[in-house]
């Protein structure tokens, strides 16, 4: 559990569920599985099982705990929504989301279909953002789904990116990110691709985060695009924390 994250667009994480299965191309490579292993590696207890699909009930109640408010990223090493996941204790985790409302809750999913299929039982309470993962074009029926869901606020992890996504459709979508893939293996990102979503989302009027560029050297590469760092996040909607994440002052 990360009382301060290094994930660029959250602060926190918040894992009642751990471990995951590859379902699509962004996957290949997944850093959470490399960062499961090498925590079962150290002995810590919640990765006993590796990277296998794991309920943690102890850990439901954190951010309970919690009394300064913060922006949580739920399951950064799984998936709230895979099929080993019972709905029980996915109503659960909403639960504690709804009762933690000085927090803002960000949940992401490459599933969604599974996510369609529950949203009319879940409660969306206007602190609980809902995103889809989209790494390439063969994935933008993701946004689809997403988009009929009742979330307050949907946002798209467009990382890592690993194709074009031309002609988004990003009708009720709140806020877009896109990232390369880092790591010792990752596959390179386009300028082209990272400047078409920004100017598709320019003229959809939606904030957009850049949050990096990846590869081998992740940190050298920075998350600079043409002389800007862009960390932008949405505005109104009863949000009121987020723009603690942002301090640089080349922003825009």
């Amino acid at each position: 559990m990360a009382l301060k994250s290094n994930i660029e667009w959250t602060e926190t994480t918040w894992n009642p569920v751990t471990g995951c299965d590859k379902i699509s191309p962004g996957c290949k490579y997944c850093y959470a599985e490399t960062m499961a292993k090498r925590l079962k590696a150290m002995g810590q207890l919640n990765y006993r099982n590796g990277f296998m699909v794991t309920l943690h009930p102890h850990v439901l109640r954190k951010p309970l705990e919690w009394k300064k408010p913060r922006i949580i990223f739920v399951n950064s090493m799984s998936d709230l929504f895979h099929e080993k996941v019972p709905f029980e204790f996915i109503k659960e985790t909403f639960d504690i989301m709804k009762r933690a409302d000085w927090h803002q809750f960000q949940v992401l999913t490459k599933r969604s279909e599974k996510l369609m299929e529950l949203d009319l039982y879940l409660d969306w309470e206007a602190n609980i953002w809902m995103g889809v993962s989209v790494e390439n074009e063969d994935y933008t029926y993701r946004i689809d789904h997403l988009r009929n869901t009742g979330a307050f606020i949907k946002f798209l992890s467009l990382e890592p990116l690993i194709g074009p996504l031309h002609d988004l459709d990003l009708t009720g979508i709140d806020w877009v990110i896109v990232g390369g893939e880092s790591g010792a293996k990752a596959r390179p990102v386009k300028k082209e691709w990272v400047t078409d979503i920004r100017d598709q989302r320019i003229e959809a009027n939606i904030p957009f985060f850049f949050k990096q560029w990846g590869g081998v050297n992740n940190k050298k590469n920075g998350r600079e695009l043409e002389g800007m760092i862009w960390g932008q996040v949405p505005a109104g909607k009863n949000i009121q924390f987020v723009n603690n994440i942002i301090s640089n002052s080349n922003l825009r």
